[in-house]
């Protein structure tokens, strides 16, 4: 008989006698039983079932955690069929491989665990898989939110026509649990769900026709959340068409920005998305090849979407209508978010980012997200051309009336007839077979003349390079006459 939730510990001790000794004449031991209801809830269960749905953030009775094992119990439910294969999944310590028989039972189904095998997750493999899942999350999302170490908002930014309206409630309500706003299982809760029951959440938003997936990142050290979370809510399927812009130049070319990427960016996205599940095996055990083939696809698709979006943004700011939405920022608060987001990826080549501290506060007229757009260009590239195990700097100070943020690294450097070349249009300086379009820091240069300032380089051959980003101060602003 399963266990209850309650005097869990000595039913399961008793439990592990009865196995032990039914294992005997058995082929195939069993390990662990348990059951789930109507709405695919576990229920019960048996060591080391339970222990482990408990460790990944589960409870009692509680949505399975697992997704491997939420598929198949999904499946055998619905279609009425008995299903065994074999399962992965791990919690924050170790990763399982069982074999899994699930059957309808009543209006649930029953578990059947046999073959259970644990191992120590590999940090670097887990580090790696959460970098390309995150990039890609990045990529698709319509709405981004930094949450506290409770799930409290903090700040919300998003770019989904269909999203504006949660948005704004959300900016509303700074400091208040986002499940207010949200809320996964359609009811309010007084207290934050685990965050690992919320992450993947399939979720419905007021106006919207779309459905969204919440994704949870968790951040701090040892204990995963104890610096807060990272919320993002990536859709299922592209975005409606957006109330139409005023009628342009009638001369004016239609360019990818307006007519094709909104065709090109769903299926890209699809194919990062479905090579991304092959390659973290969430479908399934694989083969290491196919796995490393999964990767390939996955990498070439993020450059795809990359070339999307550049090519997007270009006619943009080529557009003569194109107009910045000026703001007070902090230029060292900028920093810190490039610098947190591009973190994982100079890690990786053991470079440091020295970013600006919050003393270094320097006040600029500039939009954020645009700012922010630049700023990931300078140090993404800084972190291409540096040496592995080199330093990045990124300083903010103030120069009359203008304020300044300066990126620096330790590569080749330009000489002059590259330094004349490197903001020009597709221009790679021979660079290849790094997936970049040339586009970069054409556009960061148009960006920043679009909100008043200027966008230049110093460097030497064999010095390494210094970009240098010039905004109206807010003392400028203040100066200027109303």
């Amino acid at each position: 008989m399963p266990c209850a939730p309650t005097g869990q510990q000595s039913c399961w001790a008793r439990q592990r006698r009865e196995r032990r000794t039914e294992a005997v004449a058995s082929p195939s031991p069993i390990i662990a039983r348990g059951r789930t209801d109507a709405q695919d809830r576990l229920v019960e269960a048996e060591e080391p079932l339970a222990g482990f749905h408990l460790r990944a953030g589960g409870e009692f009775p509680g949505a399975l955690v697992t997704p491997a094992l939420i598929e198949l119990v999904r499946k055998a439910r619905v279609y009425g069929l008995r299903l065994a294969r074999v399962i992965r999944a791990q919690d924050e310590s170790e990763q399982v491989t069982a074999w899994v028989e699930v059957k309808p039972e009543g209006e649930g189904a029953s578990i059947v665990i046999a073959d259970w095998q644990a191992e120590p997750l590999r940090p670097l493999s887990q580090a790696a898989g959460t970098s390309d899942k995150l990039a890609l999350v990045r990529h698709v999302a319509g709405l981004s939110a930094r949450l506290g170490p409770s799930q409290e908002l903090l700040s919300v930014d998003s770019d989904a026509h269909d999203l504006s309206d949660l948005a704004a409630q959300m900016r509303e309500g700074i400091g208040e649990t986002w499940t207010r706003f949200v809320s996964p299982s359609g009811g309010t809760h007084h207290k934050p769900l685990h965050w690992r029951l919320l992450d993947g959440a399939s979720v419905d938003i007021p106006g919207s026709e779309r459905r969204w997936n919440v994704h949870l990142v968790p951040l701090g050290k040892p204990q995963p959340g104890s610096a807060g979370f990272e919320l993002y809510l990536a859709p299922q399927r592209a975005e409606p068409e957006k109330p139409k812009r005023p009628e342009r130049d009638p001369e004016r070319t239609s360019g990818i920005g307006r007519d094709i990427a909104p065709v090109l960016r769903q299926p890209v996205s699809r194919i990062i998305a479905n090579a991304e599940t092959i390659r973290t095996q969430l479908a399934g055990p694989l083969a290491e090849e196919y796995s490393n083939y999964a990767a390939d696809i996955a990498s070439a698709g993020e450059h795809l979407l990359a070339l999307i979006d550049d090519l997007t943004t270009l006619e943009l700011v080529e557009d003569e209508q194109f107009e910045t939405a000026p703001d007070t920022i902090d230029l060292a608060d900028v920093a810190q978010r490039a610098v947190g987001i591009l973190g994982v990826r100079a890690a990786e080549r053991g470079i440091t980012l020295d970013a600006p501290k919050s003393a270094d506060s320097v006040p600029a007229i500039g939009e954020f997200r645009r700012v922010l757009q630049v700023l990931l260009n300078l140090v993404g590239n800084a972190i291409r051309h540096s040496p592995e195990g080199g330093e990045i700097w990124i300083r903010t100070e103030q120069q009359g009336e203008r304020a300044r943020i300066t990126v620096a690294d330790q590569g080749e450097g330009l000489d002059e007839n590259e330094q004349a070349k490197v903001f020009a249009k597709f221009e790679r300086l021979g660079r290849s077979g790094d997936g970049g379009s040339g586009l970069g820091l054409y556009i960061s240069r148009r960006l920043a003349q679009a909100m008043g300032g200027s966008l230049t380089v110093e460097s030497a051959k064999g010095q390494g390079a210094r970009f240098i980003l010039e905004l109206p101060s807010f003392e400028e602003r203040r100066k200027e006459p109303r």
